[in-house]
């Protein structure tokens, strides 16, 4: 388990990179990133919000999205944070329920 500075270091790390990424994807998809205090939300033109957030306590990155709630997990191995469950990093499971929400590929976010 890491220790609280070092999750809250590649929390931020992970978020920030994965907000960039976001907002570029915002130019070529119908979606609005907004940062909310730490949280990331993706809002679509229907009114659905994905939510993505840190949770220090458990040492986790929640994304709450598609009537779903995922648990990503720090791996050391792959450097980011991942969904045991599909083996999804963070940027490739936003993407993918991004898309899924939309209906169609229209988000890539490497």
């Amino acid at each position: 388990m890491l220790d609280e500075i070092t999750f809250r270091n590649h929390a931020d790390a992970a978020l920030g990179s994965l907000k960039k990424s976001l907002i570029t994807a915002e130019e070529s998809a119908d979606i609005e990133v907004e940062d909310q205090t730490g949280a990331l939300q993706v809002s679509f033109d229907d009114g659905t919000r994905f939510v993505i957030s840190p949770n220090a306590p458990v040492q986790q990155i929640w994304i709450s999205a598609l009537s779903t709630s995922f648990k990503l997990d720090w791996s050391e191995a792959d450097q980011d944070f991942v969904l045991h469950k599909t083996g999804e990093k963070l940027k490739q499971l936003v993407a993918r329920v991004i898309n899924q929400q939309l209906g169609e590929e229209a988000v890539s976010l490497g």
